[in-house]
């Protein structure tokens, strides 16, 4: 077992018009989340988030602290967010085990200092998705299944965007500091996502894109709306969007995606809309 952890900085929207295809991959992709029996995590500067996957086979993986968080434990500053895009699997937080099946969530207040995770059966392994965000109070774990999710319905098959939002992690379910975190699934017919786009002034946000069919592909958009750029993306990869980034997708099949943020509120309508016919 290894925790591979990579640090990202921050960037200038008037310097990203500058950038090509492989500098924006460079910096905002994350093309490698799920490795088998490691814990993958990136450390990006925009509101010091962390994104990652756990996927443990034949052993446990323990959460450990790294250098660059200059912190004792993992959570000792920070609170985390799980979901499961695997088979069933358990995370075990100072002693108490938490079973999640595919697509349950888990949520992980800070102060706790040990997380195991755990594949019920190593031939089919569960996929943790890894969100954390700094936090400054410790708030309940939470577990929070599908059936318990805040369900939204919005879009049309007629605009290619008939999608579900399950609101997983999300201050009318949980009380967190300031991660919220959810999961999108589009209907059959439907490629669109985030359709009329939007940004947040006051936080970031993180796309996990995976129910990507086996040779299809999701192009992912970002950017200021009237300076936008494109990122080819493909199963369990997931992109970071800064708070002046658009962040809207079209695949080529229907797929699902998890969307993580933090930042100044918790308030989840709170977005600054455009128009498709104002983007550029």
């Amino acid at each position: 077992m290894a925790i591979i952890f990579e640090e990202r900085l921050n960037y200038h929207p008037e310097d990203f018009k500058s950038y090509g295809t492989e500098r924006i991959r460079k910096e905002f992709l994350v093309e490698t989340i799920m490795d088998p029996g490691n814990i993958r995590l990136v450390y990006s500067h925009i509101e010091r988030y962390i994104t990652g996957g756990a996927f443990p086979v034949s052993e446990d993986l323990t959460l450990e602290t790294v250098d660059a968080l200059k912190a004792g434990y993992f959570l000792e500053r920070r609170e985390l967010g799980i979901i499961n895009v695997g088979q069933t699997g358990s995370v075990t937080v100072d002693g108490t085990e938490y079973v999640l099946k595919y697509k349950e969530a888990l949520y992980v207040g800070q102060g706790n200092r040990e997380v195991i995770f755990r594949s019920a059966n190593p031939a089919q392994p569960a996929k943790f998705y890894l969100n954390s965000a700094p936090a400054h109070k410790a708030y309940p774990i939470a577990h929070i299944t599908l059936d318990k999710a805040r369900v939204l319905k919005l879009g049309a098959l007629e605009t290619s965007n008939e999608r579900q939002i399950n609101q997983l992690i999300i201050n009318q379910l949980v009380p967190t500091c300031q991660l919220q975190m959810g999961l999108t699934e589009l209907k059959p017919g439907s490629v669109w996502n985030t359709m009329p786009p939007h940004t947040h002034s006051r936080r970031n946000e993180v796309y996990f894109y995976f129910e990507v069919p086996e040779g299809q592909a999701v192009c992912h958009f970002m950017g200021q709306p009237q300076e936008t750029r494109h990122i080819w993306m493909k199963n369990e990869q997931a992109v970071l969007s800064p708070s002046w980034s658009i962040h809207s997708a079209a695949g080529t099949a229907n797929y699902s995606f998890i969307w993580g943020m933090a930042g100044e509120n918790l308030d989840y309508a709170d977005m600054d809309a455009i128009k498709p016919g104002e983007l550029r």
